[in-house]
C-alpha cells in the first residue's frame, strides 16, 4: 500500500466510468459523480408559434356564452372578407394578440359582447378559460390576459354579413331613394 496519495491508483476501476457504470460519468473532472442524464422529454426545445397560442385562446374564448364576436370592427371587416376568398380559411385567432416567450405568454383579446351580459363576470370567465386552455395545452405560464370590450351587440342590430351584402358593388352608384 502506498501512503503517498500522489502515487495512489484511482479508486474506481476504469470500466466503471463508462456508459453502463454506476460511478461518475466518463470525462468528469476528478472522477466526481455527474448529474444523471436528462429525461427524454427534457432533451431539446419546443418552440410554439404565436399563432398557436392565439388559436387556442380564440377557441377558449368562444366557449364562453355572451360573446358575440372577437376583434375590433376593422379586424372583423377584414376577417369576413378573407373568409369569403376562395381557398381562404377563417381565422380562429382573430381579435387575439399574443406575445410568446420560452416559458411565458401574455395575451390581449378584443371582443364584442351580447347586450345584457354582466361584463365583469364575462371577462372573468373568458380570462379563466383562456388561461386554463393555454397552460394545459402549451405548458406555458400565462402571465396576463388583457380584455378589451369594443362593442355591445344589440338584439335588433343586423349582423355584419347582412350589412356587407347590402353594400353597393364597386363602380356602381347607389340608388337614391
Amino acid at each position: 500500500m502506498h501512503k503517498n496519495p500522489a502515487n495512489a491508483p484511482a479508486s474506481a476501476p476504469s470500466h466503471a466510468s463508462g456508459p453502463s457504470g454506476s460511478s461518475g460519468a466518463a470525462g468528469s473532472p476528478g472522477g466526481s459523480a455527474a448529474a444523471a442524464p436528462k429525461p427524454v422529454g427534457e432533451r431539446g426545445r419546443t418552440a410554439l408559434a404565436v399563432g398557436v397560442v392565439e388559436k387556442i385562446a380564440g377557441m377558449a374564448a368562444r366557449e364562453v356564452s355572451g360573446i358575440h364576436a372577437l376583434g375590433s370592427g376593422l379586424a372583423r371587416t377584414f376577417g369576413a372578407m378573407r373568409d369569403r376568398v376562395p381557398g381562404g380559411r377563417s381565422s380562429v385567432g382573430r381579435g387575439i394578440k399574443a406575445e410568446v416567450g420560452e416559458k411565458q405568454t401574455a395575451i390581449d383579446i378584443a371582443l364584442v359582447v351580447e347586450y345584457g351580459v354582466v361584463i365583469p363576470e364575462l371577462a372573468r370567465q373568458v380570462r379563466e378559460n383562456i388561461i386554463n386552455a393555454v397552460e394545459r395545452m402549451t405548458g406555458l405560464e400565462v402571465v396576463e390576459v388583457n380584455i378589451a370590450v369594443n362593442d355591445v351587440h344589440l338584439p335588433d342590430e343586423p349582423e355584419f354579413e347582412e350589412e356587407e351584402e347590402q353594400m353597393v358593388p364597386s363602380g356602381q352608384r347607389p340608388k337614391l331613394k
